[in-house]
């Protein structure tokens, strides 16, 4: 649980460098990639990304722009990129603007579940750790090449001159 803004925010700006990197690789031809016709697509997960960020502020108590037409799925991909750009620093703008490190520790109605607000901070970088693993399963499925997030991808280890890892 984080105990300061300051924690937050180093590990905010990591994941969410981590995910924009993984949003900047995207095509316009893979956002339609879906591992099955019942389930959502490659671009429909990155917009889910940026659209429910703001959304899950909000819900926490953090006053921030929600982006426009967020049920329409943008047919670019650099469009979905370039918002999240815009999403990620309005994000620690929000937080250091609204919240203290005292604040962290008061409790939040959210979800219809009480915890503190720190516990919020958390869930906002898991939600989009969780949908980046989704989003690379789903672009290695499209043939894109998978930037590495906590090391390099596979496709990243013939650039540095060594061998992948076997299978």
């Amino acid at each position: 649980m984080y105990t300061s803004i300051a924690e937050f925010t180093m590990d905010w700006n990591q994941e969410a460098a981590s995910t924009q990197k993984v949003l900047d690789v995207l095509t316009d031809g893979s956002l339609q990639q879906a591992v099955s016709p019942d389930d959502r697509t490659l671009g429909r997960i990155a917009w889910h990304v940026v659209t429910s960020t703001p959304e899950m502020l909000n819900e926490f108590g953090i006053t921030v722009e929600n982006v426009e037409n967020s049920s329409a799925v943008p047919s670019s991909a650099k469009q979905i990129a370039d918002t999240f750009r815009k999403v990620s620093a309005d994000t620690i703008d929000a937080v250091k603007q609204q919240w203290t490190d005292a604040s962290l520790n008061e409790m939040k109605n959210v979800f219809g579940m009480d915890m503190p607000k720190a516990v919020t901070l958390d869930l906002l970088i898991k939600h989009i750790i969780h949908h980046r693993g989704q989003m690379t399963v789903l672009m290695r499925q499209a043939g894109l090449n998978v930037p590495g997030v906590y090391g390099p991808s596979r496709d990243e280890w013939s650039q540095m001159g060594m061998e992948a890892p076997a299978l």
